[in-house]
């Protein structure tokens, strides 16, 4: 029995295991992700009686701050991001085991007044020597901090204790740059103890694609060249930069999206059977996959992707700003907001197969999908008729976001006495079928940490796959920089050259 439990007797009990009892450390913690996501999550497992009963938190910034003012603030932030009603007892047991210690992360006395405090919050706590650090940081400082924590002895595992990093993305800035952090991080931890967190596959629908695929044998025998005639991914946003303007000029869209989400995606939907669950036999198969996409030369990078900026543009009588417009943007910015790639996988399942992904600012919809497109049916039955030119592909649509469900989409006979065909569609959706989450999409990843399932955590060569495939492209944009920028208005579907990458192929992409 946990302490919720104990506090909460009325509470009903959910199955599962709780993490194992630990200190966590935030770095970085009066940040946005902190309070929109962390704390929330840590609330959610919580209620959920999936947080150990020996459990604190310590937070660490720059700020002015002391555990009062810091509660305080988070006592707030957690009625304002909460993705449900407050329950006040969880939030109570939760609050009185955060604490704060003000320190600059460049600073090696600061990483030894951590340490004592880690030492005094823990045996207050009775919480075994159990540590996750939390790296909700500038990039910048993911290396430093992980150095700080080698020589301060805080991340030495004994006596089969653990000490885990999670480290939030972007993991480098380049192929090189991320090699080069790996060999950094490498020489004070041990890849076990690494947890590289893409929020992505915090989603059910993300994590249900595996369940689609192999535990379905509707699913699975089709899953290949011979029926699927060609993939879509899309992970598309309505608003701009926001306040991120300085952020995204370093990184822009294809830095931001594509190594990590995308091809996380891509990777979970082309993978071949894992062995088991087992974290490293999930890994291997993602790793595999992702090292057969060609890696274009440098004149494929022209034909196989486009890229784009957004202007100003007109939704429902709005006028939204063009992104050299927005906070933090130079006037001539070459920064992308769009990106379009076209993909080909060296196997035997995916042979002749293109995978296309996009992803873009100030779109027309916030969506972010998976559409499967099978190859029509051959055409002898209907051969000569008006049937024939009737028939569509049939599609299944994997819903990410903003709702999350699967669509099947297929053909079927309009009822009455002429022989016309129309598309059906069969919809499940999350909430219908199972209720309303409140999840913010990070509590299975941060409960999986702390039971050491490190299945939906990057491992350093997936990283380093991911980069080395866009790599070739980031080396020709460098060298050829846009001269059509701004292409393409707020609040539309992306730039003309991402219709023609498909175009070329005989095929568009699918906007809903």
């Amino acid at each position: 029995m946990n302490a919720i439990h104990e506090s909460n007797p009325d509470l009903p009990r959910t199955p599962g295991r709780s993490g194992d009892p630990c200190l966590m450390v935030i770095f970085g913690a009066t940040g946005d992700l902190t309070k929109r996501k962390l704390i929330p999550a840590l609330y959610n497992l919580a209620k959920a009686k999936l947080l150990s009963r020996k459990f604190a938190l310590i937070g660490t910034a720059f700020d002015e701050l002391n555990e009062e003012t810091f509660r305080q603030q988070l006592a707030q932030d957690i009625r304002t991001y909460a993705l449900g009603e407050v329950d006040d007892k969880v939030w109570a047991w939760l609050e009185k085991r955060i604490h704060y210690l003000k320190g600059d992360f460049r600073d090696e006395n600061f990483y030894w007044k951590l340490r004592e405090m880690c030492y005094a919050v823990g045996g207050k706590n009775a919480i075994d020597d159990n540590y996750c650090y939390y790296l909700a940081t500038a990039p910048t400082f993911f290396g430093e901090i992980i150095r700080q924590l080698g020589n301060s002895g805080m991340a030495k595992e004994e006596s089969g204790h653990w000490r885990r990093v999670i480290i939030e993305k972007p993991f480098g800035h380049d192929l090189e740059s991320a090699h080069a952090l790996n060999m950094e991080i490498k020489d004070v931890l041990k890849e076990r103890q690494i947890y590289r967190i893409d929020h992505y596959l915090g989603k059910e629908t993300v994590q249900n694609i595996m369940v689609s695929r192999f535990a379905n044998s509707i699913f699975e025998p089709i899953w290949n060249r011979r029926y699927i005639d060609h993939v879509q991914i899309t992970a598309a946003e309505e608003v701009g930069v926001e306040r991120r303007g300085a952020y995204y000029e370093n990184a822009g869209a294809m830095r931001d999206m594509v190594p990590n989400h995308l091809f996380q995606v891509l990777s979970l939907i082309t993978m071949e059977p894992p062995i088991s669950f087992e974290a490293n036999a999930v890994r291997d198969e993602q790793t595999k996959v992702l090292r057969a996409v060609q890696i274009p030369t440098h004149e494929e990078v022209l034909s196989m992707t486009a890229r784009g900026q957004y202007h100003e543009g007109n939704v429902d009588g709005l006028t939204l700003a063009g992104y050299r417009n927005e906070e933090r943007v130079a006037a001539d910015s070459k920064t992308e907001t769009f990106v379009a790639m076209k993909l080909m996988l060296d196997n035997w399942r995916w042979g002749d197969v293109p995978f296309y992904l996009r992803t873009g600012k100030r779109m027309a919809k916030r969506t972010t999908e998976i559409v499967i497109q099978f190859r029509r049916p051959p055409m002898v039955l209907f051969r000569n008729t008006e049937i024939g030119k009737q028939i569509k592909h049939n599609r299944l649509v994997i819903h990410l976001q903003p709702n999350e469900g699967i669509s099947l989409e297929f053909e079927a006979k309009i009822p009455g006495p002429l022989m016309n065909l129309g598309v059906v569609k069969m919809d499940f959706d999350y909430e219908d079928y199972f209720g309303s989450s409140c999840n913010t999409g990070y509590e299975r990843l941060l409960h999986d940490c702390m039971t050491g399932d490190a299945t939906l955590f990057q491992r350093a060569d997936m990283v380093e796959a991911g980069w080395s495939l866009i790599q070739p492209i980031l080396d020709v944009w460098k060298a050829l920089p846009p001269r059509s920028f701004p292409n393409y208005p707020a609040g539309s579907w992306g730039p003309k050259d991402a219709d023609e990458l498909l175009e070329r192929d005989g095929r568009h992409w699918i906007n809903r």
